[in-house]
């Protein structure tokens, strides 16, 4: 039967149906020498028959599964038993991960369709904010399966941002909506609204909004939108949606860069912060670190020195106390703030 779930909005409920998922009986992954080493050991330990396969490195079966491992590294399991083995055996005991191709199966809403946004340079005294969003469906999350989408906090490289950016706008049924808000456009908003999580939520409502302005493009049509939680009340962000974003359910949580969606927005952030911020170096000839830290801090003082404190808030963010320490001004006390379950810490934000 397919599985029936409601879904809940500010102002609307709805049921999606998930299509019925068939259990596994055909399963193939790479495995490294040692793993298979240790999946053959273990056959043998469970008194699986083994047999002559061409190009195999070895064979075995019992009960409803067929294990192959070829000369080339790859894995294939066939049979009525692949999904409890991989289950029971291949993912606890040798991969000791979970695969995309299994989780599928458990978790069908891996493939619904959906938005994820994501931010970058928030944290970052030089350089704009700037708020990505990405829509997938089925096709572009098998299309992107081994590509190497993740959070771009764990990649370290510009050039495979750009790559790996380029990739998600080229993918087919992806469509992208990335706001970037420059330094004197995001001073000036800082300026009204006097905090960074309801500028941010701002820009994660404006990119949803984007977005949802495309569902003609979309097939078929999302039925929610997720993103990190990044203010201690949800309703930041339930506030600032705009008209259209109000008409799909807003998921918030922590590490949502898990998700395939919100890690390939982050992505896209990440890059269009980084193309940004080089052509903000070649505008005034100087290199800005990103970040908040001494080497900024310093970045800081060169740039006033060279271009006069009143160019400043065009690459920089001027709440943080960078600003204040460059022109040598008094920064105000440091105000503890404290995260659920977290021990005390202080912002870098003059205001914070």
């Amino acid at each position: 039967m397919p599985v029936l779930r409601k879904l809940l909005c500010s102002s609307h409920s709805f049921v999606v149906t998930f299509p019925e998922v068939k259990p596994l009986t055909s399963y193939t992954c790479k495995l490294t020498d040692a793993q298979a080493t240790a999946l053959k050991d273990l056959l043998q330990d469970r008194s699986y028959k083994f047999r002559e396969v061409p190009y195999a490195r070895f064979a075995g079966e019992k009960d409803k599964l067929n294990v192959v491992f070829y000369e080339s590294g790859k894995l294939v399991l066939q049979g009525k038993g692949t999904q409890e083995f991989i289950e029971f055996v291949l993912e606890p005991e040798i991969l000791k991960e979970a695969k995309l191709g299994y989780e599928e199966v458990l978790n069908p809403e891996l493939l619904a369709p959906r938005l994820g946004v994501d931010e970058s340079g928030k944290g970052d005294f030089f350089g704009p904010l700037c708020v990505a969003g990405v829509y997938v469906n089925e096709l572009v999350v098998k299309a992107w399966k081994d590509v190497g989408i993740r959070d771009s906090k764990n990649i370290s490289s510009d050039k495979k941002i750009k790559e790996l950016a380029e990739l998600i706008k080229d993918t087919p049924g992806c469509v992208h909506s990335v706001v970037p808000i420059g330094n004197e456009a995001y001073n000036r908003l800082y300026q009204k609204m006097r905090s960074v999580n309801t500028l941010l939520a701002w820009g994660h409502a404006r990119v949803i909004e984007n977005l949802m302005g495309q569902r003609h493009r979309m097939n078929p049509a999302p039925v929610r939108a997720i993103s990190d939680q990044f203010a201690s009340s949800k309703d930041t962000v339930a506030k600032a949606l705009m008209s259209m974003g109000r008409e799909i359910e807003l998921v918030q949580k922590h590490r949502a860069e898990e998700d395939l969606a919100v890690a390939a927005a982050s992505i896209l952030a990440r890059h269009e912060f980084v193309t940004r911020m080089d052509a903000l170096g070649k505008q005034f000839g100087m290199e800005l670190p990103r970040g908040a830290s001494a080497a900024v801090d310093a970045a800081a003082k060169e740039f006033i020195a060279k271009h006069g404190v009143e160019n400043l808030p065009k690459v920089a963010k001027m709440h943080f106390r960078t600003a204040l320490r460059a022109q040598g001004l008094p920064e105000p006390p440091k105000t503890e703030w404290r995260k659920r379950g977290e021990k005390s810490a202080s912002s870098d934000s003059a205001s914070g």
